[in-house]
């Protein structure tokens, strides 16, 4: 009996000794990360913008003779027209045999006045001998006056009509791209009939409206970028700063002049951004923020590979990183991506590290 209750003993006290099997096990790691250091960078400070893209200068194209018959068309809508060239013809017969008759009575003011001049000349000759009274010798000088008189308004009469000839021929006020048109073929044109528009040397300017509080530190020459859509930028410079700021909004209109080779569609809304001047940036890529409730966090990584969340405060955005304000030690290890599957005071394993 007393030999079946050491056995018992016994049996106890290796049971107490050995580990259980929650104990034999060990912490598994959450997830394999990797992980960043922040990034010290020089970016430019920058002023939030939107607005219409509109044309740097428009021209409108019209006619300045009127009744009479457009004969051909010899552009469209997104034409890419030179300074000079021929937009439209008119008919020209009419303004032709008027521009005939006025050069026929230019040379019968001419004849008229050579005649007056040769009697002219002949009384100035006899003025003192007696054989030509001065009343008549007055009406002959005054004559020649007219006759030259009658000559200066039949060329300038001449003149008008080679203006009415040439204002048939309707070309482009400046180089540019059309994009509108209202010229149709045989239609009779008024004067001061709006047949074509177009954007002066292709040149389109971004409107853009910012804040009025921002207006002291935008200066002529910024850079300025639209976003597209996609990745797509847009850089441009900015040419003026608006003189007045809304009393409705409290914003003022910034113009941006953009590339001719950018080509963007004239009418479009777009946003973007002013740069100010460059100030440093401690950044880590976007991927590493985690948004919970409305606030930024990211994890970072002890050397017990342990995360801890941190709370942070972001500022601009640039090529895939976010800029920290506060709440991140500069020499801290950040998790690159995979933050919102992980818990404060997760175990993790560390990407590239040998186990």
């Amino acid at each position: 009996m007393n030999l079946l209750a050491a056995v018992f003993v016994v049996a106890g006290l290796v049971s107490v000794c050995r580990p259980s099997g929650a104990q034999e096990r060990t912490e598994a790691p959450a997830l394999t990360v990797s992980v960043v250091k922040p990034v010290e960078h020089q970016w430019p400070e920058t002023v939030p913008a939107s607005g219409w893209l509109r044309p740097w200068h428009e021209a409108i194209i019209a006619s300045e003779i009127s009744g009479l018959r457009i004969t051909d068309v010899l552009a469209e809508v997104g034409s890419v027209v030179s300074k000079g060239q021929v937009l439209v013809q008119l008919a020209q017969e009419s303004v032709r045999a008027d521009l005939l008759k006025e050069e026929a009575a230019l040379e019968t003011a001419k004849a008229n006045l050579a005649k007056a001049k040769s009697n002219a000349e002949r009384v100035r000759k006899l003025q003192g001998s007696g054989a030509l009274s001065d009343e008549k010798a007055t009406e002959y000088l005054i004559t020649e006056q007219t006759a030259t008189a009658d000559v200066k308004s039949a060329e300038a009469t001449l003149e008008s009509q080679r203006i009415k000839l040439n204002q048939t021929t309707i070309v482009a006020a400046d180089d540019g791209v059309i994009t509108s048109r209202s010229a149709q073929l045989g239609a009779v044109v008024s004067s001061g009939t709006e047949l074509f528009r177009l954007i002066r040397q292709q040149r389109i300017e971004w409107q853009a409206e910012v804040s009025a509080r921002y207006l002291p530190r935008i200066k002529e020459g910024l850079t300025a970028v639209i976003l597209g859509a996609g990745d797509t930028r847009i850089e441009g410079q900015v040419r003026l700063v608006g003189p007045t700021v809304s009393t409705d909004t409290g914003r003022a209109v910034v113009y941006v002049t953009l590339p001719a080779e950018a080509h963007p569609p004239v009418g479009l809304y777009v946003t973007g951004y002013i740069e100010l001047q460059t100030t440093r940036a401690l950044a880590v890529p976007e991927s590493a923020l985690v948004f919970r409730d409305g606030i930024n966090y990211l994890f970072t990584v002890d050397k017990d590979r342990r995360v801890t969340r941190v709370r942070i405060e972001i500022g601009r955005r640039k090529a895939g990183e976010v800029e920290i304000l506060s709440g991140l030690d500069e020499a801290a290890s950040v998790v690159k991506s995979g933050g919102a599957f992980l818990a404060d005071k997760a175990l993790v394993r560390i990407e590239g590290e040998v186990q």
